[in-house]
């Protein structure tokens, strides 16, 4: 019994021994392992993972994703645009180098094209009309790709048909101040005017002349302002040089707003409700039609009248007068009058944006945007095509990974190839329409790559502040093309730079203050920190305002490989800067938004405006403390903001505290919106970053409120100076409330 009794009490012990072992040891096992997804939540940017993108960037695809992109004309909505549709998705959907998923969006929109039937006419007619001169309906050939029959006749898009005759005037840039100055000279009602490209936008020439009694426009590059004065094809311009040559004309669309000119704040889909074509606002009212720079020389040299101040000259060997109106009495057009004759006409069509997308493996619901748009005028090898070679090579390089299981991004990056740009940014700004609500509550970031390559000299970059130090870690990490032992970053401080309080020298930086390209939607109407890239020229060598090719039917394969990009590595270089951003974008732990660089720039704008605008508000009793104030709340909550994202150890945080931070940093553009602030133009709500015609570096709003209540004798104008400064200090404000602690 005893034995028994004592067998079980060992027994027992045994047991209970076992069992608190098997209890130590299954404690410690499980407090030491963590859920399989907590290693995920916790990762951040593979600094590996980026070296191996940057070595597989293959300049050679560059080149031969452009020759196929180039191989025939695309403007939206023909069929070389479908053709480039169907390139885009045979190659997105690809099994072992495509994206999660592609496909096309469709939009149907209101462009505007010209008769190919009855193509538009510049004359100089007699007073019997017989026709003294005629301008060129078509460029002048040098290879192949100026024959193909799908390349459109020069013309305005938007302009009204019509034809108009009347003497000739020349006024310059066609901006309110030349035609103001021209008309203390020339009574310009039933004129026709020539002005030339730059200063004023394209629709805004014919804008600012019609109330004078301009009747019609023309519109040309003058060799000054795009060729150094290079006027010569027989062995000066292009083919010879990158030089625009005499015949090369600039198209485009002559519209001030951007987005279906029918279906304001609405997606273009076929059943959404379109306004009357007679309510559509920002197109010229009176015909307008670009001509080339051989054409306005017999033009602009026979114009009588007193000569055009020192600053409207250009390159023609002769003076550039204003014109009798007319020509001069010695002239061969004495008396003659200028007539066009416009038969572009308008469409509803159908435009696809093609998308498509890497679905993130944590944060699936945020999404990196990375856009180009896909339309060109005629083939358009560098606007767009040098932006769409470099997208199908990163979409190549990081989907070939995505399919070989080696990476998958942290966050969604969504891929838009967006259709009619051209034609008003029609592409990009449906889609912000179509998903406003999602967009702005999921995108964290904005990439837009259309010129990829200027020329080859050195990186530009335009931006958010926050952005700015992504930026600049990828360039540092990129070779500058044909350069030893120099990084993109080490030669771009070389051309542009600026003195930071905190960083002091760096490359310079610029604004997304306008409406340029696909960045315009996602800045100015969802408020997303959004950024554009390219490589450019050396602008202390040359005073083109543009690659001189741009939206002319010389810009062709054969341009961009011999004189824009041999060999195609600058190219090659803004592919690896800008992939380099997209994946530290999707991928980091921490979003790289830095908030001070933000408060740097809020800071410089401020000291602007205190220097041009204090004294005078001062004088009628209109304070800026209340700005002041906000800027530096916004000044001490990046700060803290940054401190917090210091001082955390965010990898064995909870992620949730990871995902409060990031939207923090997401949000902030957001804080900026207002969509009160500027009914007059459409679709701009960011109170930093909207167009201004002031051209000062500071606040838009301010600045042009200011600048029109200098101009008017009514006071009450400059309530409007009071209510801006308002909205500013409200916003910036706001914007500091959204970084601080949440309560």
């Amino acid at each position: 019994m005893i034995k028994q009794l004592l067998i079980g009490i060992v027994c027992s012990a045994a047991v209970l021994t076992f069992g608190i072992l098997i209890g130590h040891f299954g404690i410690n096992k499980s407090s030491n392992s963590a859920p399989s997804w907590v290693k995920d939540v916790t990762k951040d940017v593979d600094e590996s993972f980026i070296e191996k993108f940057l070595s597989e960037v293959d300049n050679i695809q560059i080149q031969e994703n452009l020759r196929e992109l180039t191989k025939v004309p695309h403007m939206a909505t023909t069929a070389g645009d479908e053709q480039t549709v169907q390139f885009m998705l045979k190659r997105w959907q690809d099994p072992e180098t495509g994206l999660d998923q592609a496909w096309r969006e469709e939009y149907m929109v209101y462009l505007s094209f010209p008769d190919p039937n009855n193509p538009n006419k510049v004359t100089v007619v007699s007073p019997s009309e017989t026709v003294l001169y005629a301008a060129r309906e078509k460029e002048k050939s040098y290879t192949p790709d100026q024959d193909d029959p799908e390349v459109v006749q020069p013309y305005a898009a938007y302009s009204p048909a019509g034809h108009p005759k009347g003497k000739l005037v020349y006024a310059n840039q066609g901006k309110p101040s030349d035609y103001h100055l021209l008309n203390t000279t020339v009574d310009l009602r039933g004129t026709i005017a020539i002005t030339r490209y730059g200063g004023a936008g394209r629709a805004d020439k014919a804008i600012n002349g019609a109330p004078y009694g301009v009747i019609g426009v023309l519109v040309y590059t003058d060799p000054l302002d795009i060729n150094d004065g290079v006027m010569s094809d027989l062995n000066e311009t292009y083919p010879h040089s990158w030089y625009l040559p005499p015949s090369g004309v600039e198209r485009g669309s002559f519209n001030t707003h951007y987005g279906d000119l029918l279906t304001p704040y609405l997606a273009a889909k076929d059943e959404t409700y379109r306004i009357p074509v007679k309510d559509i606002t920002g197109i010229p009212p009176i015909p307008i039609q670009p001509i080339g720079f051989e054409d306005a020389y017999k033009l602009i040299c026979e114009l009588g009248g007193e000569a055009a101040p020192a600053l409207w000259q250009g390159s023609f060997n002769c003076i550039y007068n204003f014109g009798g109106p007319g020509f001069k009495l010695t002239s061969a057009f004495n008396n003659s009058d200028v007539k066009l004759d416009i038969f572009n006409h308008e469409k509803l069509k159908n435009s696809s944006n093609v998308m498509g997308v890497i679905r993130g493996s944590v944060e699936p619901d945020r999404y990196v945007i990375y856009g180009n748009h896909r339309d060109s005028w005629v083939h358009g090898a560098i606007d767009p095509s040098s932006g769409t070679s470099v997208m199908l090579e990163l979409t190549r390089v990081l989907g070939k990974m995505v399919k070989q299981g080696k990476w998958r991004p942290r966050r969604s990056i969504i891929f838009g190839s967006w259709g009619a740009e051209e034609f008003g940014l029609i592409g990009s700004a449906e889609y912000t329409e179509q998903y406003f609500t999602k967009l702005s509550e999921r995108t964290v970031a904005y990439i837009n790559v259309d010129i990829a390559v200027f020329a080859n000299a050195t990186l530009r970059a335009s931006g958010m502040p926050s952005l700015q130090n992504v930026i600049f870690k990828a360039s540092k990490q990129v070779d500058a093309p044909g350069l030893d032992s120099t990084s993109v970053y080490d030669n771009w401080i070389q051309y542009a730079n600026r003195t930071s309080p905190t960083h002091g020298l760096i490359p310079m930086v610029g604004y997304l203050s306008g409406a340029g390209s696909d960045y315009a939607a996602f800045v100015h109407y969802l408020g997303i920190t959004s950024m554009d890239i390219s490589y450019t020229y050396d602008r202390s060598k040359t005073s083109a305002r543009i690659y001189p090719a741009y939206h002319t039917a010389y810009d062709t394969f054969d341009y961009a490989s011999k004189f824009i990009d041999p060999g195609f590595i600058s190219h090659q270089a803004i592919a690896r800067t800008a992939g380099n951003v997209l994946i530290r974008l999707a991928d980091s732990l921490v979003l790289p938004l830095n908030c001070s660089d933000y408060a740097e720039t809020l800071e410089d704008y401020l000291n602007t405006a205190v220097t041009l605008y204090e004294q005078q508000l001062q004088n009628r009793h209109i304070s800026m403390e209340p700005i002041k104030r906000a800027v530096a709340s916004f000044r001490n909550a990046a700060t803290h903001l940054d401190q917090v994202i210091r001082s955390s150890d965010l990898a064995n945080e909870t992620p949730l505290k990871v995902r409060r931070i990031n939207d923090q940093l997401m949000l902030l553009d957001r804080a900026f919106l207002d969509p009160l602030a500027f009914p007059e133009k459409y679709a701009f709500r960011h109170v930093i970053w909207a167009s201004s015609s002031a051209r000062k570096p500071t606040f838009p709003g301010l600045a042009d409120a200011y600048a029109k209540a200098e101009s008017l004798v009514e006071s009450s104008a400059w309530d409007k100076v009071h209510y801006h400064l308002s909205v500013l200090s409200q916003a910036i404000e706001g914007a500091a409330h959204t970084l601080e602690d949440v309560i």
